[in-house]
């Protein structure tokens, strides 16, 4: 029997719920375009070729230790010297003169990728207003230990190597969500349960019992 048809009692009264109260498939939240395809891995070639090219630019980075100027410069020659020699082997050769990629000279690709991004932002900034201006206790407590995680993860490493930690979570996460969906509802569900009655336990046990001072009453005129 699968572990979310548990028979407890707990669990068949609560109703199974979505990571993050989410209604949508993740293919809609990630925009439901070509970068939903890209992060889900359902164009493997790009995904792939992403994952391979983020890796060799970390590797050039941090094991090679290249600087920044330097690199960009020296990919710049490489790449003249290459689109050079195509040139004039091309006419010989009966080969086509290089041109630029349609993915990089499609306009409707970048718009496409900026606007996802911003309509992402705005998602993220209100759900973040949302949760300071204390709707929800129980998520404002797990943003602040999640947030502190991270500040101690992230001193743990230098900035380059913690974008490429970020990338592969971005790479490798909403795929593997995807395919195990209903495990990780399940105990992400049976997490936020726990969470709520430690809550309720600290509310009832310690919050209630901090003194208040009297309410006083409006004065109507």
């Amino acid at each position: 029997m699968p572990i979310y048809e548990s028979s407890e009692s707990d669990n068949e009264t609560t109703p199974r719920v979505k990571l993050f109260g989410r209604q949508r498939p993740m293919h809609a939240i990630l925009g439901g375009g070509k970068v939903a395809d890209v992060l889900l891995w359902r164009n493997r070639n790009a995904s792939a070729a992403l994952l391979i090219g983020v890796s060799a630019i970390w590797f050039l980075f941090e094991v090679v230790e290249y600087n920044f100027v330097t690199l960009l410069c020296h990919i710049s020659i490489t790449t003249m010297l290459v689109i050079f020699i195509w040139c004039m082997t091309a006419e010989y050769f009966g080969w086509n003169r290089p041109q630029i990629p349609e993915l990089l000279s499609n306009e409707h690709t970048f718009q496409e990728v900026v606007s996802n991004f911003h309509l992402r932002f705005n998602q993220y900034l209100r759900y973040f207003l949302h949760i300071a201006g204390g709707n929800d206790p129980v998520q404002f407590f797990l943003v602040i230990i999640s947030l502190y995680i991270i500040s101690v993860i992230g001193s743990c490493f230098d900035f380059v190597n913690l974008l490429f930690i970020g990338f592969l979570c971005m790479e490798t996460l909403p795929y593997l969500y995807n395919r195990y969906e209903r495990e990780v509802d399940y105990h992400a569900g049976q997490m936020t349960r726990k969470v709520s009655k430690m809550y309720r336990w600290f509310d009832s046990r310690v919050l209630n019992k901090i003194p208040r001072g009297p309410v006083k009453d409006k004065k109507h005129t």
